[in-house]
Order: C-alpha cells, then structure tokens, then sequence
C-alpha cells in the first residue's frame, strides 16, 4: 500500500530538485491547488485527508501540462513541444533545470497569475512527485502521461485556433479513445489510488472497479464535450465525429450558426445517450462504496448529480448551439445538491431515486 505521506528524503534521482519545506508543501496542495482549481477544490476538500495529497497533486501536475497546451500567446507546435518536454519530465526523472525552461517560457508571455504561479513552482512539485511513495508515484506520472496524450491530440487533430478552420474527429472510435485520454483515465486513476490508500476497499474487484471508473470519466467527459460545443467550434474543434455530421448533412463549419441547431440535434441527442450509458456505470461505481466511507461517497456523488443536471439543461436547450445561451447549473443549484447530498449519501435508495429522478428529466426532455 501507498503510504500516506511523502517521505522526507528524496530518492537518488531527484537530487537536483529542492526540498520541499512543510510550510512550502501545505502552500503547494493548499493554497496553490485552491487557486488553480476552480471547482475540483470543492470535491478535494470533502475526499479523506490521507487522498488529498496525492490526488492534488497529480491536479496540479495535469493543470500545469493543459496550462502549457491551451496558452493561446503561443503558435501550437510551439505549445506541442512544451508540452511534449513536460511529459518528459513527468516520466522521469525529473531535471530542475529543464523545469525552470518550460516554466520561463510562459512567464515571459503574461500567462494568468494562478497560472504564473503554478509553472514557477515547478520544480518544487515535481521534488512532491519524486519523494512520493513509489505506488503513488507510478500511478500519478502513468495518468498524468495519459491527459499529455490527450492534449497532444487536440494539438496534432485540430487546425490552430485563430486559422478560421474547423476539423472534427473521424468516427466514433476516435471520440471514445479521447473521452478516455483526457477523462477515462482519471476514472481509472481515482479507483487504484482510492484503494491503495482505504483498506476498506480491500474486497473491491479492481479490474471491474477500474473499468467502471474509466466510464465514469467517459461521462463527465461526454457532459463536458456536449456543453462546450459552442466554444469549442469557435476554437477550430468539432467532437462529433465526421461521419455522423456527413449523415445529418452538415459540416463543422454549418455548426457555427445557432439556427442550425434543429437539424443538427440528432448529433445532441447521440451524444447525451453515449453520456447515459456511461452514467449508468457511475451510479453503480458510486453505490459500491460501503456507505461509511461517506466522503468518498460525496466526492463520487457530486459530479453525477452535477453532469446529469447538465444534460438534462442540454436536452431542453433548443439554442445549445448558441454561445449566448449555455447549457449549465446555477451556482446556488450546486451548493443547495450539496447541502442535501449530507443526508442522502448514506442510503443507496435515496441516491438511486435521486439519480433516476435526474435521468428521467433527461430522457423525457430527448
């Protein structure tokens, strides 16, 4: 088992980092983590103490590297070799020189100050990576490599973001294998870093879990695809795959109008479905949770009730394609799910009838 520490020496591969002093690692997986992580923040918090750690850490690690892919001050083979150096580093071992180039580059471009600050403190989170426990180490550099991939493809499949072209991805096949890289993967992630840190967790069937969480990703991923659509085809990107836009006879650029959005729902209703099969696998990753280990119950819960939420927001949305007009929950939603989630996490019949209220507003609204 993982422990649930960092040690206080470094291995003989990472002499070249700095140590980590305590005051600088509660600001780097506290304060630092808070500043970059928007809402993620709110589902670390309520995970057990001994997974904040760990699962932070592999956070900031993943928002560093998208940091470094999404920088539109830079021209994207420029950002494909950053980010291609970052992933070096992560495989290891890292090099606090090279550390201080990828984190130089994007200072001298005026990248946000959350953003600015992660990236300077570079070599400080790499020396958490590299003192870790080994098990924690492995499984944090192998899904952090993973979301590279997956950001590496954003950058080789889509033309640049100020070229006035739009691509989308070829089929099906393409779409599931990136829901997986840049969301799967965490599912898989969660579930072993999860059990490597609660024995309680100990009568889990791992293959099964770990498969259940990559489609527990795959639908967060999916809610997210549908609901950035607008954004995403002014950035050059089309998810839906090119052969169901050919059959709904369209193209990615006919996306761009928002009166397109009648003929082109078929494509909506498709891909809210594709995000229903997987939620089914998220309601039973979450029931399989002994219902004392209550915090990781709540952190499970939250983005399902939230993504399904979404979609049923997307399903009603008759201007989805329009940027003016967002699918999404209201803040005062989130909190008010929130505060009645405390009593409900604990009762599997509770949370079924809360889920299956909430896919029943999607389906109906299909």
């Amino acid at each position: 088992m993982a422990s649930d520490k960092f040690p206080a020496v470094a291995s003989a591969t990472t002499s070249s980092l700095p140590p980590v002093s305590p005051a600088a690692r509660k600001r780097l997986l506290r304060d630092l983590l808070r500043g970059v992580s928007r809402s993620f923040y709110l589902t670390l918090r309520v995970l057990p103490g001994n997974l904040r750690a760990p699962i932070g850490l592999a956070y900031l690690l993943a928002r560093a590297a998208d940091t470094i892919g999404d920088t539109r001050l830079l021209p994207s083979e420029e950002r494909l070799k950053r980010l291609l150096d970052f992933r070096a580093q992560v495989e290891g071992p890292a090099d606090t020189d090279a550390l201080a180039r990828i984190g130089s580059r994007h200072t001298e471009n005026q990248i946000p100050s959350q953003e600015l600050a992660l990236l300077s403190s570079l070599a400080e989170i790499f020396s958490l990576l590299e003192t870790a426990g080994e098990e924690d180490r492995t499984l944090i550099r192998s899904v952090v490599v993973n979301l590279t991939k997956g950001m590496e493809a954003d950058l080789t499949t889509f033309p640049a973001e100020d070229s006035g072209q739009i691509a989308a991805l070829p089929d099906a096949v393409a779409l599931d294998g990136y829901t997986y890289q840049v969301a799967g993967c965490v599912g898989e992630f969660w579930t072993a870093i999860t059990m490597a840190h609660t024995p309680g967790l100990a009568s889990w069937d791992a293959a099964r879990m770990g498969e259940m969480g990559v489609r527990f990703g795959k639908a967060l991923q999916m809610t997210n695809v549908l609901r950035d659509v607008p954004k995403d085809l002014r950035l050059g990107r089309c998810y839906f795959p090119q052969d169901r836009l050919t059959a709904c006879g369209l193209t990615p650029d006919k996306l761009l109008d928002s009166l397109t959005g009648g003929i082109a729902r078929p494509l909506l209703v498709d891909g809210i479905r594709i995000a229903l099969g997987h939620f089914e696998a998220a309601e039973e990753y979450l029931l399989a949770i002994p219902r004392r280990h209550l915090r990781l119950r709540l952190a499970a819960l939250w983005p399902v009730l939230i993504g399904l939420a979404t979609l049923a927001e997307l399903a009603r949305n008759s201007d989805w394609l329009d940027p003016n007009q967002p699918s999404k929950v209201s803040r005062a939603w989130v909190y008010g799910m929130m505060t009645r989630s405390l009593p409900a996490a604990a009762s599997n019949g509770l949370l079924r009838a809360w889920i299956g209220r909430l896919r029943r507003r999607v389906e109906q609204a299909l």
